[in-house]
């Protein structure tokens, strides 16, 4: 038999707990993400697997969003967050400050996300990594593409090309985020 567990037994910190937890080694970018819906998951993804935070880019709304709250459930108010106007310069500042760049998309030569799954692959907790989503429909732009260091896939075998973008950070957090 099993018993749900009630929200006041989770031992989960509250916001200014959390601020102070250390954090995984990644910073999410959304690139030109259009569904406040999807921002707000993001946000409340990158709280759960304790990301240093999201930057949102382009035509990516910020908070304060109804729509983002909805979905995010308040982790706007945990996740440190920044907007830049245009993704290839926000990954351009990121690299300047000696992050890696990922960039979740199907290309050439990209890094299947299994390798990590199986231990073939793993992060460097004492390195960093902004890890790239694209919009919904175009993924990412292929000049954020260019100034990645590798890119990820996540197989699919249906016959579909693509993930939800919430799904994928979803994904791609659980399998990156150093344990």
């Amino acid at each position: 038999m099993f018993r749900k567990l009630l929200n006041s037994e989770l031992g989960r910190p509250a916001v200014d707990e959390y601020k102070a937890l250390a954090k995984s080694p990644i910073t999410v970018v959304l690139d030109n993400v259009r569904s406040r819906h999807n921002i707000g998951s993001a946000f409340r993804t990158a709280d759960a697997f304790k990301a240093s935070g999201i930057v949102l880019c382009g035509i990516s709304s910020t908070p304060p969003s109804p729509e983002i709250h909805k979905s995010a459930l308040g982790a706007e108010f945990s996740v440190d967050w920044a907007y830049r106007e245009n993704t290839v310069d926000a990954v351009r500042e990121l690299k300047d400050k000696g992050h890696i760049i990922i960039g979740v998309e199907q290309t050439e030569n990209s890094v299947s996300a299994d390798s990590f799954l199986n231990g073939e692959r793993r992060l460097e907790r004492d390195k960093k990594y902004a890890v790239i989503f694209g919009n919904e429909v175009h993924g990412i732009s292929q000049e954020a593409v260019d100034l990645c260091d590798w890119t990820l896939e996540i197989p699919q075998w249906g016959t579909k090309h693509s993930l939800n973008v919430s799904v994928a950070i979803g994904i791609v957090l659980y399998v990156l985020t150093p344990r």
